[in-house]
């Protein structure tokens, strides 16, 4: 009949435990053995009623009808865990599930009094019925009525796992989001960050306070954006690039000659969604770890593509160098987290080596724009 659900199981398996879920599964196989018990039994007390000596003729009438429906609903178990996409709109649900009674149920009761027979053959013992056009009357409402219950407990069941899980998902990403926020104030906007930000605004202050009051601005707007980050994990990825300018230019004063950085992007890709300061964590890594250790000009490029549903944000430079086994800092490793508490494992961040020396950092997620 229905399906016990599975919204995405794979993905719930983590949350919930493999543990919680034999418990579901135990719940639900008890349950439907002491339905068909109490079935069987109100079948052989009807028997006796009648007058009827051979009890065990309606317990293998209510045996076979459990076996064949368990058997079907097993199958109809398997299917309908493509269904959990409808969770949210049940008439759709239902309506998908109900799709298939129509032939379900019919197969049910020519399976059913076949068993019967078969059964009722090894006993010794003869097995007849109504025509087929009067069972199908008598049986088909029983089994509609079991497909029914059957599916509205799962239905329940399902809807409440999504909404379980799903909730575990939100809990983690918040907790994700505030880890990333302390590590943006503390590791990514460090206080030497900030100090050099400040000492280079200082020196601009007598010489062109126009200047000085406009990087002002963009710092402050930075330190906003980190600071808010717990309460927008995501934005735009136009929104993200006005941040990642003024981070960039406040670094390219500080620098000067030493650095110089060329914006590739994609106007398709603007209004992509992203992790709050996502691509900022990029390009403060490849001035740490390149321009900050180099007297040489430093070319780095700040890439945005979107294509085929997905985005991928990219910063090379020409001047840093990876290690055999590249260690993945907090900034980072905070950024991987927060992607895959987002879209799981269709986002990803890689470090790879560029040829004739640089790094390349790589961020990929699914963007539909």
């Amino acid at each position: 009949m229905a399906a016990v659900p599975e919204f995405d199981t794979d993905a719930l398996e983590p949350h919930m435990g493999h543990e919680a879920r034999r418990r579901v599964v135990v719940g639900l196989v008890f349950a439907w053995l002491v339905f068909w018990v109490l079935m069987a039994w109100v079948s052989a007390q009807d028997h006796w009623r009648s007058g009827g000596t051979a009890a065990w003729r309606p317990v293998v009438n209510e045996g076979t009808s459990m076996l064949t429906a368990s058997a079907l609903l097993l199958l109809q178990w398997w299917r309908a865990r493509q269904l959990d996409r409808w969770l949210a709109h049940p008439l759709q649900w239902f309506a998908r599930l109900v799709v298939w009674l129509p032939l379900v149920g019919p197969l049910f009761v020519v399976l059913n009094f076949s068993l019967r027979a078969i059964v009722f053959g090894l006993a010794g013992q003869p097995y007849s019925h109504e025509p087929w056009g009067e069972a199908m009357l008598y049986e088909l409402p029983k089994f509609v009525i079991y497909f029914g219950l059957f599916a509205g407990v799962q239905f329940g069941a399902r809807s409440y796992r999504a909404w379980h899980v799903e909730r575990l998902r939100a809990e983690r990403l918040s907790g994700l989001t505030q880890q990333a926020k302390l590590a943006q104030l503390t590791q990514q906007l460090q206080p030497h960050f900030l100090f050099n930000a400040l000492n280079t605004i200082s020196a601009l202050i007598h010489s062109d306070p126009d200047r000085a009051d406009a990087l002002l601005g963009r710092l402050a707007a930075l330190l906003r954006a980190a600071t808010d980050a717990a309460q927008r994990p995501e934005q735009s990825l136009a929104d993200e690039l006005a941040l990642v300018r003024a981070y960039a230019e406040i670094m390219l004063e500080r620098f000067g000659d030493r650095a110089r950085i060329a914006w590739q992007i994609d106007e398709a890709a603007l209004r992509c969604r992203v992790p709050t300061l996502a691509l900022q964590v990029l390009l403060e890594n490849a001035f740490k770890h390149a321009v900050e250790k180099r007297r040489a000009p430093t070319a780095i490029s700040v890439s945005a593509q979107a294509g085929a549903g997905q985005l991928r944000l990219a910063v090379q430079n020409d001047g840093g160098a990876l290690p055999q086994a590249p260690v993945v800092g907090v900034g980072l490793g905070n950024l991987r987290q927060r992607l895959a508490g987002l879209h799981g494992d269709a986002a990803g961040l890689s470090l790879s080596p560029v040829g004739g020396g640089g790094a390349r950092a790589e961020l990929w997620l699914p963007c539909a724009c």
